[in-house]
């Protein structure tokens, strides 16, 4: 069973179909010693960083339990910006610290922000989460704020700047686009990920 955290930060129903056209079941933990039972962690999320701030200590802690006994979690768009230190957004409030570099606002000089549409993955090195994700694959964004480029960058995207599209780290991944609705190409990072959990 797959935990979908579900802070109030987004629609949570594309998820949950994207990842049934998978044959996958997904559950909604309601307290953070729900998460016990999990095989893997999803956590979505549009908007403010500052929404984050609802996945308070108890959340964290129980989160960072199941990545320590080498649970998969995946984090997308605003949750895969929660998998790094922080994010300038909400300076004041830390995020999950399980990626190092602090996010960032998208430069608006040559290009319209936010970044809102399809645009292409530049796979950086084969990563189980970009398994058969082909290089210049198009897929979906909605977003202001990105990752910065690391060693733990899978795939870069250019938008005015280039910045982190997917990062994995072992059985830590994100992606900062939506693959709920980035068609075949986001059913097979989500396809990947349930691989990853076995």
């Amino acid at each position: 069973m797959i935990a979908l955290i579900d802070y109030k930060a987004g629609n949570l129903t594309s998820v949950r179909k994207a990842f049934a056209a998978l044959g996958a079941e997904l559950f909604t933990p309601e307290r953070p010693d729900d998460l016990a039972s999990a095989d893997a962690i999803v956590v979505p999320g549009v908007g403010h960083f500052g929404a984050t701030k609802a996945l308070g200590p108890e959340w964290i802690e129980a989160i960072l339990g199941r990545v320590g006994e080498l649970r998969p979690l995946l984090g997308i768009c605003l949750g895969m910006q929660w998998l790094f230190e922080g994010s300038e957004e909400a300076p004041d409030l830390p995020g999950l610290g399980l990626l190092g570099g602090q996010c960032y606002k998208l430069s608006s000089q040559d290009v319209k922000v936010p970044h809102v549409g399809w645009n292409s993955l530049e796979i950086q090195h084969e990563g189980s989460i970009a398994e058969d994700v082909a290089d210049g694959a198009q897929v979906y964004f909605t977003h202001s704020f990105v990752a910065p480029v690391t060693g733990d960058a899978v795939a870069i995207t250019t938008h005015g700047e280039p910045f982190a599209s997917i990062v994995q780290r072992g059985h830590v991944a994100g992606v900062q686009f939506h693959p709920e609705k980035s068609g075949d190409v986001g059913l097979q990072v989500l396809k990947n990920f349930i691989s990853m959990v076995g």
